[in-house]
């Protein structure tokens, strides 16, 4: 069973793996790399299925995953609610609230969570280097990436091909594809959290892990997708990975202080929270 990078990950390999995410798509000189590394924060363990951060909450940290699956989320007035992305280990999925601090979407636990909460004062000054507010800026893009695909995924795929791209997504965040065609690994969500992540009922998701098996594509068995035939999944899922932009490290010069506008050179033009 192939575990993913989530796995009994500390505080510093978190960052390592926040790092890590950004150097796949930046170039960031040694001291930009080092205060990265030397980010401060506090350790919280967060329950299964528990909030923490609330829509319309005023925040002065940003969260890093070091342990474990979080769900992004949007509520409706009926109090229902759509997942509209997951993080990982090294993912800091509400970064941009460093210029946006009043958060516009819900953070919660899918399984027992370790996150490191960065104080924003923290992370403008690390931003003080170009090429990592770049960096930092690129990430908030692919966020943006991210869930451009989740909605092109309910809009115009069917039930089956949604589970199935759900599937591939994961798999491929989690760097486990490189097992071969078959492979498993350990992925905790209940058929509810599928429900929520893909716009379907749990009748319709359990139909699809259905068909997904009789297909031999790929089988969830408690927490662990077994994916049984990779290159058939991912063409029933119409999978590809190019949104990522896994391993796609620009070669263009960071932006200098100089070339940015007023609002994006982070320290003293935008309203800190903390004070």
């Amino acid at each position: 069973m192939t575990e993913p990078s989530s796995a009994r990950v500390s505080p510093s390999s978190a960052l390592r793996l926040f790092l890590n995410g950004l150097l796949s798509r930046s170039t960031l000189s040694e001291e930009a790399q080092a205060s990265v590394l030397d980010l401060p924060g506090t350790l919280a363990e967060i329950r299964r299925n528990e909030d923490f951060v609330s829509v319309g909450r005023l925040l002065n940290h940003a969260c890093l995953v070091v342990d474990g699956l979080a769900a992004r989320w949007g509520q409706a007035r009926d109090g229902e609610r759509q997942i509209t992305a997951l993080h990982i280990a090294g993912d800091m999925p509400d970064l941009h609230s460093l210029v946006l601090p009043v958060a516009s979407f819900g953070l919660q636990a899918l399984s027992p969570t370790t996150i490191l909460r960065v104080p924003h004062a923290a992370l403008r000054k690390a931003a003080l280097h170009p090429d990592l507010a770049e960096a930092f800026w690129r990430t908030c893009t692919l966020d943006a990436a991210i869930a451009s695909e989740w909605l092109v995924n309910i809009g115009c795929r069917n039930a089956k091909s949604r589970i199935a791209h759900f599937i591939c997504e994961m798999a491929t965040r989690f760097g486990v594809t490189e097992a071969g065609n078959a492979f498993a690994f350990s992925l905790p969500v209940t058929q509810h959290h599928l429900a929520e992540a893909t716009g379907l009922s749990v009748v319709h998701v359990n139909r699809s892990l259905q068909s997904l098996k009789r297909d031999r594509l790929a089988v969830l068995i408690g927490h662990d997708i077994q994916v049984l035939d990779w290159d058939g999944l991912q063409a029933a899922a119409d999978f590809d990975a190019a949104y990522l932009h896994l391993g796609r490290r620009t070669r263009e010069p960071a932006l200098s202080a100089e070339a940015l506008p007023p609002r994006m050179t982070i320290a003293g033009t935008i309203k800190d929270p903390d004070r």
